[in-house]
């Protein structure tokens, strides 16, 4: 490992509790997540399936916009 891995360690451990203040704190405010148009949800009698399609490509668009921010300031 070398000095590098180590900045990307700590600013993903960062991020990571940045996210759970969000959630922990915003976890009321956050209920249309996972029911965005697009997302796949099928219920009947004894079967459930739930495929969030949408809410991927959102938080994949995020990630990605991190990551090239993160990038760019190193």
């Amino acid at each position: 490992m070398n000095s590098v891995t180590g900045k990307y360690m700590i600013v993903a451990g960062v991020l990571l509790i940045l996210a759970g203040l969000v959630v922990y704190f915003f976890h009321d405010k956050l209920n249309w997540m996972g029911r965005l148009p697009g997302d796949i949800r099928v219920e009947k009698q004894n079967f459930r399936f739930y495929f969030p399609i949408t809410t991927m490509i959102l938080a994949s668009l995020v990630i990605t916009g991190l990551t090239v921010l993160i990038r760019k300031l190193f």
